[in-house]
């Protein structure tokens, strides 16, 4: 079990260190082969294949990994995504330099059951698809080198076939009512490690301050494979400070070593804070050295001290921080939850440069690339396993639970970005078993709380929207959805505060609404007045629905970027005037996938997200930044918003959110004047100016000053004032075309030719011919199926170089097709 732990740190994208123990770590990225189906057994992956005689199943795919089954299909407006297993296979060379070593292959996350063969010969399986784990293959290996074909069919290469399985199953965790795909496949790295026979299997470190300015102490123990092995050893252990220098140097010769022995236990005078605006790290390096052989490991370490006050706010290093969070849902357009690192690191500096200091990390633990960039990046974590809604399984299913809520402690224990462990998401959500039984669930949840605080005193536990189990945990964020699933957003105080007040600390994650991107409003409040006040603002069952039910925003709503950007404006602006608020995390960061969406603008896409899932910013990113960021900024609400409407001469409000002290609107050269900008003068903070417009083009620019710091943006937009009546026809053309990818625009107009500007019919694309549509991404602009944004929609195309007919229809209008 582990010792009382505090904080360490992980280097940032250090890949030496993938695995623990590494000496050699290989990543198995190319070679793979997959197949969408089940197979009689392992045999089928590997047996001999007759010349002119195929004996193999004829669709195996050549894949990159990581990969994941649902890549498109969890995005497909046309069928339900797969849930079911897979095989893979590919062939690699094995050649330990360790005499008598260890070969491992480590996964660092695969969905949702796993068995892994060597050749036909089962020799690792794991349940859980979101904590790393390994399969020791070092027996099997020597085994089949021993098999002639060895030499001959597989040409001294080592056959390896892997099982994957997200087939539904009640006890498993996460439930498939989880508003989230339950995806398959090796989504996260698979790495091969060779290592001596006595290597590292974990290490934990203790880095704490006695007070803010006063003393640090950092204690390592380390939990080691094979220890039995260990006669005489030498341990060396250096550390260097943030800056590089080399602050301790010690050896010392061990002769036993049991549990997670202790191996360092030193004081340092006045480390350098890790926090988040100045992520300090320091470096440890560990190496072992028995029967002539070393094992290594170097990590980063942070210092810092974080509290929950009681009734109060949120104190970092001794100080108040307000926690500026979000959320993130491992799912990226075209490639499902197989992220690549290099996606990974752009989506954590994406939420950074929009001024996040915080993230729950929705709902089962991540990538450990996400965790190494929020301890670089100087981002807090609240991390949580997959024990979401449905109720509670019986004993198979606690056992899991319990498992992955181990594995999580222990390989993210390390991390100085981590603050709270989270226990459950929605456990007040029944529907998977015949029983639900609230004080079952409450004992359960007790056991988790008391589990995450032996393996780590150091850390707090959390859940979300339990109310019957708030007390257990230690702190405590109850459904509040004000202008969306319940009431109305300038609420959000009065209904925030109630709740405060029931919970001795309260954290509020999950908040916002969902936005069809390019969709905008010159009346996006008016569902507001549909809408019952004093009611609360939780979410409840049914309300995810278009249909039926109360009088809601999320069903009654525009779900335009305009109704968005006045609710994130409104909860910012109030952010700053509740000083007892430890924090918020808006709901999510990214649009993400999600099967019990089908009716969304964009098919089975959760749209909550800033950013849609392909990286494109929304306008409500730089509402965020307005709020949460200092390097001058500015920007005209509008960019994707081509025309606006009215009547000749009306009044059009034009905002611009930028965290500068003042700014001065240009409209087509001629100045509106200057605005100072005050954080609690709704909307846009005070830098918003009445502006009169006549059908035509114009040119928006904003100038905004920070000190000695000017920055400047601008928008062209249309003003229509010809007023539409009934959508009649579509009209489909290229926009543009740049190295083989052609931009095609859908607009619908009624019939006398007048583009219909609230239009939101679902269109549909599709295409005859060589060329291939650009589809199944789950965007505004990536979707064959998708309603219209202001009476336009737009998809992209491959061209292939060669033809293609494009259609686009809509029920009730005439179909249109686009020769290419």
């Amino acid at each position: 079990m582990l010792k009382k732990v505090k904080y360490i740190l992980i280097c940032y994208l250090s890949f030496a260190n993938l695995f623990l123990q590494a000496q050699t770590t290989q990543r198995l990225n190319t070679g793979w082969e997959f197949v969408k189906q089940d197979l009689g057994g392992a045999w089928e992956a590997v047996r001999p294949v007759k010349a002119g005689n195929p004996e193999e199943l004829p669709f195996w795919q050549k894949v990159n990994l990581p990969h994941c089954f649902n890549a498109t299909d969890a995005v497909d407006p046309d069928v339900n995504y797969y849930q079911g297993p897979g095989w893979y296979r590919t062939n690699i060379e094995v050649d330990n330099p360790y005499a008598n070593g260890r070969t491992v292959l480590h996964f660092e996350g695969a969905g949702q059951k796993t068995s892994v063969y060597i050749y036909n010969i089962k020799v690792a399986e794991h349940v859980g698809g979101y904590d790393e784990w390994t399969a020791d293959i070092t027996a099997a290996v020597a085994e089949f080198k021993k098999n002639p074909v060895y030499k001959t069919q597989f040409k001294g290469k080592i056959p390896v076939v892997i099982r994957c399985d997200n087939s539904r199953d009640l006890e498993m965790i996460p439930s498939s009512l989880s508003d989230f795909n339950v995806y398959g496949g090796i989504y996260r790295y698979l790495n091969l490690v060779y290592s001596p026979q006595l290597s590292f299997d974990k290490l934990f470190a203790k880095a704490s301050i006695s007070e803010v300015g006063g003393y640090g102490k950092l204690a390592i123990s380390a939990r080691l494979i094979n220890p039995d092995l260990l006669k005489n050893a030498k341990v060396n252990i250096y550390v260097k400070d943030p800056n590089g220098l080399n602050i301790l140097s010690l050896s010392r010769n061990i002769k036993t070593f049991a549990g997670d022995s202790l191996l360092l236990d030193w004081s340092l005078r006045a480390p350098k804070l890790w926090s988040t605006d100045n992520p300090q790290l320091y470096t440890v390096s560990v190496d072992i050295i028995s029967n002539g052989q070393s094992a290594s490991i170097s990590e980063k370490v942070g210092f810092r001290k974080f509290e929950f006050v009681k009734k109060g706010p949120f104190m970092l290093n001794g100080k108040r921080l307000l926690l500026r969070g979000t959320h993130r849902h491992e799912d990226h357009a075209g490639v499902g939850a197989a992220m690549t690192e290099e996606m990974i690191v752009t989506e954590m500096k994406m939420m950074k440069e929009m001024g996040v200091n915080f993230i729950r990390l929705g709902h089962y633990q991540q990538s450990r690339i996400v965790l190494n960039a929020c301890d670089s990046l100087g981002i807090l974590v609240w991390e949580e396993i997959p024990w979401c809604r449905g109720g509670l399984g019986g004993p198979v299913y606690q056992e899991q639970a319990k498992r992955m809520l181990t594995n999580m402690i222990e390989q993210h224990y390390n991390h100085p970005s981590i603050i709270i462990w989270g226990l459950g998401n929605e456990n007040d959500w029944p529907g998977d078993f015949t029983e639900f039984d609230q004080q079952k669930i409450r004992t359960f949840m007790k056991e988790l709380n008391d589990l995450s605080h032996k393996l780590d005193p150091t850390r707090s536990t959390a859940i979300r929207r339990c109310d019957f189990c708030r007390d257990i945990v230690d702190v405590y964020s109850p459904s509040i959805w004000a202008g969306w699933y319940r009431g109305d957003y300038t609420e959000y105080k009065d209904v925030s505060l109630a709740e405060f007040n029931k919970s001795d600390r309260f954290l509020h994650v999950e908040w916002g609404g969902d936005s069809h991107a390019r969709r905008h409003s010159e009346n996006p409040d008016n569902a507001l007045s549909k809408i019952k006040k004093g009611g609360g603002a939780d979410e409840r069952a049914g309300d995810a629905s278009l249909y039926g039910g109360a009088a809601r925003v999320s069903k009654d709503g525009d779900w335009s970027e305009s109704y968005i950007a006045n609710l994130i404006d409104w909860h910012l602006k109030e952010h700053e005037t509740m000083p007892w608020l430890s924090g918020t995390a808006y709901w999510p960061f990214k649009d993400f996938s999600t099967p019990i969406r089908p009716e969304n603008p964009v098919p089975y896409v959760n749209q909550k997200g800033v950013i849609e899932r392909d990286f494109t910013k929304k306008e409500a990113f730089y509402i965020f930044q307005s709020y949460w960021t200092n390097l001058p900024m500015a920007h005209i609400y509008g960019h994707s918003w081509p025309v606006r409407w009215g009547d000749e001469g009306e009044e059009k409000m034009v905002k611009v959110y930028s965290n500068c002290d003042e700014a001065e609107l240009f409209v087509n050269g001629k100045s509106y004047g200057v605005r100072k900008r005050n954080s609690q003068d709704f909307p846009a903070a005070g830098l918003r100016w009445q502006v009169p417009l006549r059908k035509g083009k114009y040119n928006f620019k904003v100038v905004a000053k920070k000190g000695k710091v000017t920055v400047t943006d601008e928008i062209t937009q249309e003003y229509q004032t010809e007023k539409w009546g009934k959508p009649a026809k579509i009209t489909l053309t290229k926009i543009e075309e740049k190295d083989g990818i052609a931009v095609l625009e859908a607009k619908i107009y009624d019939d006398k030719g007048v583009l219909c500007l609230d239009a939101i019919n679902l269109v549909s694309f599709s295409l005859i011919g060589d060329g291939e549509l650009i589809k199944d991404q789950g965007t505004s602009t990536g979707a064959a199926k998708v309603q219209l944004y202001n009476g336009r929609a737009i998809i992209k195309m491959k061209t292939n170089n060669a033809k293609s007919v494009i259609s686009v229809q809509s029920k009730g209008i005439p179909t249109v097709f686009l020769n290419q």
